[in-house]
């Protein structure tokens, strides 16, 4: 039963799905590189037990500032749930691929 128009497999979705799951792993890491970036360019002493004043501009943000530094913490958590997100998403992705392939062949045949 083919409808004469090619299908083609969902690699969007699937690259898509992975970006979602690497952004949501490196999420606390790129807080705290930004963060620390922020205060380095500014001359602001960054530490993680302690707030310091930090002038952005005309803005006080060395709250904020330490704030994301210390969210890089949550990478203790956030790869290894992405890196086991990633492995079943290539799990998934294999299996599809090869249903897909299979059902394909079907198909012209």
């Amino acid at each position: 039963m083919s409808t004469g128009r090619p299908v083609i497999f969902p690699w969007r979705v699937y690259w898509l799905l992975f970006g979602v799951i690497t952004l949501f792993a490196l999420a606390p890491i790129l807080s705290a590189l930004f963060s620390g970036l922020l205060a380095e360019i500014n001359g602001c002493t960054l530490t993680e037990h302690e707030m310091h004043p930090c002038l952005v501009g005309n803005m006080e943000l060395g709250g904020a500032i330490s704030f994301f530094f210390v969210l890089g913490l949550f990478a203790l958590v956030t790869m290894p749930l992405g890196g086991g997100a990633l492995i079943v998403w290539l799990v998934i992705l294999i299996i599809h691929r090869i249903a897909w392939r299979r059902m394909q062949k079907a198909e012209i045949s």
